[in-house]
């Protein structure tokens, strides 16, 4: 059988999922995920092969495929991108590779033509298109840079405001005791080692103890809350969102039942947007992409 591989991957997870030429869905799979860098192609390339392996082992078809289109944290980056795209034809799994953006794969998802999406798990951006196709991306400079309202961004500023408390230079927070049990350490001063070898997912990991003390009232939690919702409503000011307009939103902190989908729908609503419906599959938006090229 002739078919071609869409995967998107992410700092936490790799999905993959097979499609026949006709669009149909024939397995799918998951792996833990690795973002794309130009320095270590091969972490992503196992990700994504393992995602990819994990799908043929849930199907009746073997490698390679016609077309594989990787979305990749991290591939926004040329230099990543040719890095990883060399290591994946080097591994073989389709005749055809191709690598962009996870953004991208969820994008061709969500939206056959224009369309404005808002993505915040892991890491956060901003991204629309025009009728003319024109693309536009807000936010999404990483850790050091941006990421902000995303759960990175959350985690890291939850553990400052457990610091914080630990000194007297907050109110006492209830995160205390959940950050610590979640990092497994004994005591405060035992986050600053804990911070020092932690990746950003680590980080991230920690934003729904944030969000949730939110939720029960913790005014430092609440506080974060409120900052990350304002940050993720400022990539859609930036990006010149149309009243009326549908937003789709993606992500681990956004997606249907995500812990900030509800401060965000709440600004989107105040400023005369509307949520997208439907649920967004990144992985069936690469297999799209996918397809696209098998066709020519």
């Amino acid at each position: 059988m002739t078919y071609v591989i869409g995967v998107d991957g992410g700092g936490t997870r790799a999905r993959a999922v097979l499609v026949d030429l006709a669009g149909t869905e024939i397995g799918r799979g998951e792996a833990p995920g690795a973002v794309a860098t130009a320095h270590e192609p091969e972490a992503a390339c196992v990700a994504v092969l393992a995602a990819i392996d994990s799908a043929v082992e849930a199907s009746e078809v073997s490698l390679p495929a016609a077309v594989l289109w990787a979305g990749l944290a991290g591939a926004g980056s040329e230099k990543a991108r040719r890095a990883v795209t060399a290591a994946l034809t080097l591994a073989g799994p389709a005749r055809e590779i191709a690598v962009g953006t996870d953004v991208e794969a969820a994008f061709n998802h969500a939206f056959e033509g224009a369309g404005v999406m808002l993505i915040a798990g892991t890491g956060s951006v901003g991204w629309a298109r025009s009728a003319g196709g024109e693309v536009r991306k807000v936010g999404g400079w990483g850790l050091h840079l941006g990421d902000e309202g995303s759960g990175y961004w959350i985690g890291r500023a939850g553990l400052a405001l457990v610091m914080r408390a630990h000194d007297g230079r907050a109110a006492a927070t209830s995160l205390t005791d959940a950050v610590l049990a979640r990092c497994a350490v004994a005591k405060v001063d035992d986050l600053v080692p804990w911070a020092g070898r932690a990746r950003k997912s680590d980080f991230a990991s920690l934003a729904p103890l944030v969000l949730q003390a939110a939720d029960h009232g913790d005014p430092g939690a609440e506080e974060i809350a409120e900052q990350a919702a304002a940050s993720l409503e400022a990539h859609l000011v930036a990006l010149e969102v149309k009243e009326g307009a549908d937003v789709a939103l993606w992500g681990g902190l956004l997606a249907d039942g995500g812990p900030l989908r509800g401060r965000v729908t709440d600004r989107l609503a105040s400023r005369g947007w509307r949520v997208a419906a439907g649920e967004v599959d990144p992985p069936m938006g690469a297999a799209r992409l996918a397809l696209t090229l098998a066709q020519r």
